[in-house]
């Protein structure tokens, strides 16, 4: 479902909250705002939150750059499975469900991850234009697919290769320039429409 645009009051926050019980995940390219939005909407949900490539860094006391060139991204995508898979299960025995988990961008390209999501969470694909991407990737030099070549040209082919295995998501929310609140409402309202 895509979603459009609707203010929601601190009442039906409360109410949406009571109502959240599994994990809400964040899916989508690099640079879309997952942690930013993930962080604002697990405040406004009075919820943990989690940002999967911290945890991932935090695991293997690497930097994720530092994984890619060590190990290669096959390595890197096996460890990002298994901790998402942990902080989903984690979450659901200790917390209730009550958490969001922003993955990282290629995440939800890996079908077991994807069937796990699916399966166990509130699955939310944020999506934005190209030159969104580009203006947001730009400020971050912790991109190892964007190391090499344009980060326009890799931004573009990414998505289109990762566009199928996104929209299997059941909540889609473009993602503009604009401030995050205009996201976060969205997301909200999808998950309303969702639950």
């Amino acid at each position: 479902m895509d979603v459009q645009q609707t203010r929601f009051s601190a009442q039906e926050i409360a109410e949406l909250a009571r109502r959240v019980d599994r994990p809400i995940v964040l899916v989508g390219m690099m640079g879309v705002g997952k942690s930013s939005v993930g962080k604002r909407l697990a405040s406004l949900l009075d919820c943990a939150f989690v940002d999967a490539d911290e945890e991932i860094e935090r695991s293997a006391q690497m930097t994720i750059p530092e994984i890619f060139e060590t190990f290669g991204e096959p390595y890197f995508r096996d460890g990002e499975r298994r901790v998402i898979a942990r902080l989903m299960s984690e979450s659901i025995e200790k917390l209730g469900g009550r958490i969001v988990i922003a993955t990282g961008g290629g995440a939800f390209c890996n079908p077991e991850t994807r069937a796990l999501i699916l399966d166990k969470a509130i699955t939310v694909w944020l999506d934005s234009e190209i030159d969104t991407l580009v203006e947001r990737t730009a400020r971050k030099d912790n991109r190892p697919l964007l190391k090499q070549g344009d980060p326009r040209e890799t931004l573009t082919r990414l998505r289109e290769e990762r566009r199928p295995h996104y929209s299997q998501a059941p909540i889609h929310v473009l993602s503009g320039s604009g401030p995050h609140v205009q996201t976060i409402n969205k997301v909200l309202q999808g998950i309303s429409q969702w639950l």
